[in-house]
């Protein structure tokens, strides 16, 4: 499904940005620092935010989408290393990365608990990660209708709009440090730390 939607992805995806989730990328781009993995990097639409100095890594099954991310990469002069792989089995040692980001995906990933708990893996200690995705909303009334969409999406693009990623993040064993909804409840922005040695 989504080698079938990369031609048309990012077109579609400027659309939403602008009204849903303005500066989302940039939010991210600030914050990574050091040997950064991206999960679902997708086209590469992150790849422009991030600060001079930083190492990236993305991963994404879609061959296609990585493919015109490959090209944003070699537009912009950047050494990103992308690959097909999994979110949900990593193809990283324990504590390679100092940063992880996943942005608008883990509303997507069949196992949303799996793929955290990958990341907290491939964390070194004290290691962050980030993320934004929409959730289901604050407000009720749509709230109500997040569910009744989501009964296309999860069947037509695996897609879900009631999920919530932060509890999922406290799960597995990180410590909140940032965390603001935005959009009705719709919208929101994780920066949560693995702990450090010793638990710090």
């Amino acid at each position: 499904m989504w080698d079938r939607a990369a031609p048309a992805y990012d077109r579609q995806m400027s659309f939403f940005e602008k009204a849903w989730f303005p500066g989302a990328r940039e939010w991210l781009g600030r914050r990574a620092h050091g040997r950064v993995l991206e999960i679902a990097v997708g086209t590469g639409r992150n790849l422009p935010h991030y600060r001079p100095g930083v190492t990236v890594t993305g991963v994404d099954l879609s061959t296609a989408m990585l493919a015109i991310a490959r090209q944003r990469a070699a537009d912009l002069g950047l050494a990103a290393e992308l690959r097909e792989a999994d979110a949900e089995r990593l193809p990283f040692a324990d504590a390679s990365f100092d940063t992880v980001v996943c942005a608008l995906s883990l509303c997507s990933i069949p196992r949303p608990d799996t793929a955290i708990a990958e990341m907290f893996r491939v964390l070194v200690p004290g290691g962050q990660v980030l993320l934004v995705d929409h959730v289901a909303s604050t407000w009720l009334p749509l709230r109500a209708a997040q569910r009744l969409f989501e009964q296309i999406t999860v069947r037509t693009a695996g897609e879900h709009f009631t999920r919530r990623q932060l509890p999922l993040v406290q799960a597995a064993g990180f410590r909140i440090e940032e965390a603001e909804r935005l959009k009705a409840g719709t919208v929101e922005r994780i920066r949560a730390r693995k702990p450090a040695a010793g638990g710090a």
